[in-house]
């Protein structure tokens, strides 16, 4: 081995040797058929990178859509004239959007992971465990009405209707504030 190899590394030499055989099997093969080998590889990958291309244009194109359905369910759901609840089985608040948390008279994110009884009244308490858990057994739209708030908050009168979704077992509640259109068909 002379002082020349010793300095080299093991993927040098390697490579070295690859290349050695690379120039013989040209000379054997012929350079016409590996100049028609390379136009072929050449049109292969020029296909490729087009397939690519269009490709990436597909995805650009389909996240777009998402984008825009994304950004109109968004406004469906946090700008809806009422509130929207995700509740897991305990009652606890998974998500809820912008009306929602103006009815329960707190900012969104201190609301989640709050249980939704919190701001049931206490008359109201039984109509709304009776609600939830017939919501949870019957597995159908439920519906009734309660009274949002305690003495120390204003309360409001809601109409609410929920169902329980599939495998994650979550609790999906509408509840719209009805205060003023009992005050003005039902006054006392």
């Amino acid at each position: 081995m002379n002082s020349e190899e010793q300095d080299l590394t093991d993927a040098q030499i390697l490579r070295n040797k690859a290349e050695e055989q690379l120039k013989e099997t040209t000379k054997k093969v012929g350079k016409q058929s590996m100049e028609t080998d390379i136009k072929k590889l050449m049109h292969e990958l020029q296909v490729h990178q087009i397939e690519l291309e269009m490709q990436n244009e597909e995805l650009r194109q389909a996240y777009e859509t998402a984008e825009t359905a994304l950004k109109k369910y968004t406004m469906l759901y946090d700008f809806a004239p009422m509130g929207y609840f995700t509740l897991d089985c305990d009652g606890s608040i998974c998500e809820l959007n912008f009306t929602g948390a103006e009815l329960l008279g707190d900012k969104r994110f201190a609301l989640v992971n709050s249980n939704f009884k919190l701001f049931v009244s206490d008359k109201s308490k039984p109509v709304f465990n009776a609600f939830f858990s017939k919501v949870y057994t019957s597995l159908s739209k439920e519906s009734c009405e309660v009274m949002l708030g305690d003495d120390k908050t204003p309360q409001c009168l809601v109409y609410l209707e929920g169902i329980v979704t599939g495998d994650d077992r979550k609790c999906l509640l509408a509840v719209l504030d009805i205060t003023g259109y009992k005050k003005q068909n039902h006054p006392d």
